[in-house]
C-alpha cells in the first residue's frame, strides 16, 4: 500500500490527505435537514448526515488527492450509528480509487494491540470464513507503550501489505510536556523517530516504508531534524491551516526529491464554505468550497517546494 500511495502522490502531485473529521457545525442545513426527516433528530440521522456530508466532498475532491483520513472520534461519539458512517466512509473513499488513513490513534500491548491491528487492518477468521472489520489502508497509532504495542500492528501490515503512522511530535502545543523531555540529552521524540527508522527497515516498500510518522507542522525546525532520522519513512503532517501551518513551514519536512511526506487538513477544507475567502460558495456548493481550499493547497506547497528547489 506504502507503493500505491507514493505513486498517487507523484502521479496527482499532491502530497496531500484531506481530514473527514465532520462536526454538525460544518454541515450544510440542507443535509441535516434531509438526513434528520429520515432518520430523526438522532445520533442515526446524525452519523446519515455526516456519510452524506463526506460523499460530496470526496466526489468533488477525490481526483485532486491521493488519501482521505475521517478521525474516529468524530465518529464515535454517535456511538454504533457513528461508527457504521465511519465504515461507510472508509468504504467509499476505496470505491472512489482513494488511500484511507484511518485517524484511530490505537495503542496497547499484546492480544489487545493485535485485535485492534486487525479490527482496523486485517481480517477476523469466523466459521472458516474471513471477514474485514473497517479495513482502512492505514492507521495511526501510539507509540509510548513501546515495541510491545508496536510489533502486533506491523505483523498484521506484513500480512497485509498495510502501514501505520506512529506518532512521534504532535502538532498540539502541549506535546512538549512529554515529547521535548531530555533523555541522554536528547529530546524523547528523537529517541521515537530513530525507533520508528528502525522498525521501518523491516517492513520497507519500493522507496518508503510501511511505517510512517506523525509530525506536526507547527514544528518545522523539528521537521528537519526528524526528517535526517528518518530518511525513508513517509511523514503525516498535521497541523497545516487551520492550526497555522504553512507551505512554507513544510519543506523540510520533505526529501530532496519533493517525496517523503503527505500533509493533512481537516477543517480547512471540510468547513472552507465557512470561510470568508470561500463564503461566496454558499452552503450549497460546499464541495466547490472544498475543491477550491484543496487547489489553493495544492498550489501552496508546490510553490514552497520549487522555490526551495525541491
Amino acid at each position: 500500500m506504502i507503493n500505491r500511495l507514493m505513486e498517487d502522490i507523484r502521479k496527482k502531485q499532491a502530497p496531500i490527505v484531506v481530514g473527514l473529521d465532520p462536526m454538525l457545525s460544518y454541515v450544510p442545513e440542507k443535509i441535516k435537514k434531509a438526513a434528520f426527516e429520515e432518520f430523526g433528530e438522532t445520533p442515526e440521522g446524525a452519523a446519515e448526515a455526516f456519510y452524506r456530508f463526506n460523499c460530496g466532498i470526496v466526489d468533488a475532491t477525490c481526483d485532486l488527492v491521493p488519501a482521505y483520513k475521517p478521525q474516529a472520534a468524530m465518529y464515535e461519539q454517535l456511538g454504533l450509528a457513528g461508527m457504521a458512517a465511519f465504515a461507510k466512509t472508509v468504504k467509499y473513499c476505496q470505491e472512489k480509487g482513494a488511500v484511507v488513513i484511518g485517524d484511530v490513534k490505537r495503542g496497547d500491548i499484546g492480544s489487545t494491540s493485535e485485535a485492534y491491528a486487525v479490527g482496523h487492518l486485517g481480517s477476523v477468521e469466523i466459521g472458516g470464513k474471513k471477514f474485514s472489520g473497517f479495513n482502512e489502508d492505514f492507521i495511526t497509532v501510539n507509540p509510548y507503550l513501546g515495541s510491545d504495542g508496536i510489533k502486533p500492528f506491523m505483523k498484521v501490515c506484513k500480512e497485509e501489505k498495510k502501514g501505520i503512522f506512529v506518532l512521534v511530535k504532535t502538532s498540539n502545543p502541549s506535546s512538549g510536556e512529554l515529547q521535548d523531555r531530555l533523555i541522554d540529552g536528547r529530546p524523547l521524540y528523537e529517541h521515537v523517530g530513530e525507533m520508528v527508522s528502525a522498525w521501518g527497515s523491516e517492513l520497507m516498500g519500493d522507496a518508503y516504508s510501511y511505517v510512517g510518522a506523525v509530525v506536526g507542522a507547527t514544528y518545522p525546525e523539528m521537521g528537519a531534524v526528524l526528517r535526517k532520522i528518518m530518511p525513508k519513512t513517509l511523514i503525516l503532517v498535521p497541523g497545516y491551516g487551520a492550526q497555522g501551518g504553512r507551505g512554507a513551514d513544510l519543506v523540510n519536512f520533505f526529501n530532496e526529491d519533493g517525496l517523503g511526506a503527505i500533509v493533512n487538513s481537516s477543517r480547512g477544507i471540510i468547513a472552507a464554505w465557512k470561510q470568508e475567502k470561500y463564503a461566496s460558495f454558499g452552503a450549497d456548493n460546499y464541495a466547490e468550497a472544498a475543491r477550491a481550499a484543496v487547489l489553493d493547497m495544492k498550489e501552496d506547497i508546490g510553490g514552497a517546494l520549487a522555490a526551495a528547489g525541491k
